[in-house]
């Protein structure tokens, strides 16, 4: 535009020099000629501008858009209003069949009453259906239900309902610091109760008879940095307490997160819970206590614990002079390992031992009946208990009749990711106890192990 505006001047200051101008025609000519130079960079000018980026929406975009923003402010709404801001809903079912070579049994296992045939290393939380609800408040408040038809730990402890977990977590003074109540399944150990988080079929032992089932109370859950510690006044295996009970238990478990690939964690009981060795059926002294601790990274996954654990008045044979009831006492370890050969293909190896002879045996809940006449010598079909194949009638004053044996048992399995949602699990488990402890189907022989088989199918949302 500037070379414009100087050849303008050039031409006006010609014309007012009669000496160097030229005809009035050829200046007319000229200044025609300049005003469609001038006109052609204005077009051109306007043409670049046109052709920049139109930023705007057409009248029909916007139209559409305040339809889209009035639909979903509405949805939100009615998410709102209905309750479902912050609810997850998820689920599983894990179709199973297992063979069990004592109790010459095999079959599918879905769904089955736990309480018809009790819980057993080979009757546990696997063939089940599960849904769970999970809610949070706006103030952070978290609520869930979640339901086990059957299977589940109010199924365990006695109950008969459908209920696993009903529980209430409200933050106090933080989200960090938080209150606790409710129906809370136990929290100890490395493996977790869920087909979904443990990696074979069956649990090892100490989950199976050295720990709780459920706790029924109220406490506190606080998290600082690395440590997370959970801890309640509740009753054990139990979802009110009978007439003339008062004393609960106190349950707690601490864990560590050392890092992105290790941790550890220590939890304990002490109290009064049910004592199965009593005939009148009352409680006794608890004290629980186990360490477990973890390493997970790329391929390889290695888990750990030990336990130690005492009831008092709980053995399986009481003294064979006076007839009182005598100490139960157990320790025992647990220890896995799993490496994954692919991303989708896991090989899994689990060993346990527990050490359980003082006073003829007992573990957790899991004591057998002491009836030396009718060869009742603890319970034979998990393994626990002295000898049946001696004589206890006549001397039960012998060694032999006041030491319970001590078990082992080898799982060895394998597990397939078919897709997100869908996991084949096959599991060979070898029990053994260094005592003729396992019974065939009709108690006319015992032998010192027992071989297990099973396989599952854990499909999950």
């Amino acid at each position: 535009m500037k070379t414009v505006r100087h050849t303008a001047l050039a031409l006006a200051l010609a014309a007012a020099f009669p000496a160097l101008a030229q005809s009035n025609a050829d200046v007319l000519k000229e200044l025609q000629a300049l005003k469609a130079k001038v006109a052609e960079l204005e077009a051109k000018l306007k043409t670049q501008e046109s052709a920049k980026p139109q930023w705007g929406m057409t009248p029909e975009q916007t139209r559409e858009l305040n339809r889209v923003t009035v639909k979903t402010e509405a949805l939100e709404d009615s998410r709102d209003a209905a309750g479902l801001k912050l609810l997850k809903i998820s689920g599983y079912a894990d179709p199973t069949w297992i063979y069990n070579k004592a109790q010459k049994r095999a079959g599918f296992q879905f769904l089955n009453n736990v309480g018809d045939d009790g819980y057993n290393y080979d009757n546990s939380y696997f063939g089940a259906v599960s849904i769970d609800f999970q809610k949070e408040t706006d103030s952070g408040t978290k609520w869930r239900l979640t339901l086990v038809p059957n299977r589940g730990t109010d199924s365990v402890i006695g109950n008969g309902g459908v209920v696993h977990e009903a529980s209430v977590s409200v933050p106090l003074t933080d989200l960090r610091t938080r209150f606790i109540a409710g129906h809370i399944p136990d929290w100890s150990g490395y493996e977790y109760l869920q087909p979904t988080l443990n990696k074979l079929i069956t649990h090892n032992m100490l989950f199976d008879f050295t720990l709780p089932t459920t706790y029924t109370g109220a406490g506190l859950e606080i998290t600082r940095g690395k440590w997370l510690t959970k801890a309640v006044l509740a009753n054990m295996n139990a979802s009110r307490n009978n007439a003339g009970e008062r004393s609960p238990v106190a349950a707690y478990r601490v864990d560590y997160s050392r890092g992105e690939f290790q941790g550890f964690g220590f939890a304990g009981v002490h109290g009064k819970a049910a004592n199965f060795a009593d005939p009148a059926g009352g409680k006794s002294r608890v004290n629980l206590f186990e360490f477990d601790a973890y390493f997970i990274r790329g391929d390889w996954t290695v888990q750990g614990q030990l336990t130690y654990g005492t009831q008092k008045g709980a053995a399986i044979v009481p003294d064979p002079v006076t007839g009182d009831l005598r100490d139960a006492k157990w320790t025992g370890l647990s220890a896995l390992a799993a490496y994954k050969f692919t991303p989708r293909f896991e090989g899994i190896a689990r060993v346990d031992y527990v050490r359980n002879a003082k006073n003829g045996g007992g573990l957790l809940g899991y004591t057998g009946y002491w009836d030396p006449l009718n060869l009742s010598h603890g319970d034979n079909r998990n393994g626990i208990g002295v000898d049946p194949t001696i004589d206890c009638v006549t001397d039960p004053t012998i060694a032999a009749c006041n030491t319970g044996a001590n078990r082992m048992a080898l799982s060895l399995g394998l597990s397939y990711l078919w897709d997100m949602n869908t996991t084949f699990k096959v599991e060979y488990r070898l029990d053994r106890a260094n005592l003729p402890v396992f019974a065939n189907s009709d108690y006319s022989a015992f032998r010192k192990s027992n071989s297990l088989l099973g396989a599952s199918v854990v499909v999950a949302f």
